[in-house]
Order: structure tokens, then sequence, then C-alpha cells
């Protein structure tokens, strides 16, 4: 029996390894993003990630340094916008396009900031900007360039957006 159970517990998948990535977004007029997602690490390899190679991934938006809502990708209702192009082997989310392209993102928030959770926090990046909604309210004063670079990083990273945070 002991050798039957030995047997199994071989045969049990083994935990995957993911790595964690950090970013953080900086908005017009106070507006900041930060964010965690884990990606597994076979996946890094890949030259083009979507929201379905992403297994964990959370955002947290503020306005001069006070959270306002936050949102992640176990949420996902029917409807929900959950739209995510990110290069791993730059570590950069690809910005500046519309969402039949590879270059936006939309973490509830479509491409005209319409379907924004409520409550809830979202973030979009097209061809017009990238911006937040709150509670179903787009934050127009939250607007920058579309092609806007927003990096990763395995540090962690401050709701300010002003440094990362070292982890060695």
């Amino acid at each position: 029996m002991l050798r039957f159970f030995a047997v199994l517990a071989a045969m049990a998948p083994l935990p995957t390894a993911a790595a964690t990535l950090n970013f953080c977004w900086v908005g017009s007029q106070g507006y900041t993003m930060t964010g965690r997602m884990q990606i597994p690490d076979a996946k890094m390899k890949r030259h083009l990630l979507t929201e379905a190679d992403v297994t964990r991934f959370k955002i947290s938006g503020y306005r001069d340094g006070r959270l306002l809502g936050t949102w992640d990708n176990s949420r996902v209702a029917e409807g929900d916008t959950w739209h995510l192009r990110f290069d791993p082997a730059t570590m950069t989310f690809l910005t500046g396009g519309s969402f039949d392209g590879p270059h936006s993102q939309g973490w509830n928030a479509d491409g005209n900031v319409q379907n924004c959770g409520s409550p809830g926090f979202g973030f979009n990046s097209g061809n017009y900007a990238q911006d937040i909604c709150v509670n179903g309210t787009y934050v127009h004063t939250s607007s920058i360039p579309p092609d806007t670079p927003l990096k990763a990083t395995t540090d962690p990273v401050t709701p300010d957006c002003a440094v990362t945070i070292p982890t060695s």
C-alpha cells in the first residue's frame, strides 16, 4: 500500500514555477496605478503574451497616493474587458494601438473606457490615450499619450511610482 501512494505522489503534477512581475503607471493629474502579475516561467520565453498566459493579475489605482480602487483577473465576469499584450523579452506592455492589433491593453476598461466595473477600477491603453476609470466613470484627467512605455520589473514598486524597491 505504501508503494501505491509513492507511485501516486510521483505522478502528481509538480507546482509550476512562475515569474512575479510588478509595474507602475504614471498618468496625468496625480493618478498612478501599481500592478502585479504572475506568468509561468515556461511562457516567459514566448514573443507575445496575452491575458490567457497570465495566472494572477491585480491592479490598484491611486490619486495623489490615495487608493481609488482595485481589480484582479479572478473577478472577470461575462462582458468584462480583460485584454493584455506583453513582451517578456523587453518586459514591456504593448501600448498605443487598437484591440484588434497587438498594441493595446484593457484591464477592466474597454477601448472606449465605458465598461469599467462598478464598483471597480480599470485601465485602458488604446489608440487615443492611456487612462483609467473608477466605479464606471472615465477619468479623462488621467490621460497620457497612448504610446507612453509601460514596463514591468521584478522589483516591488511604490504607489507614487517614484522608485522601485530593490529586493536584494
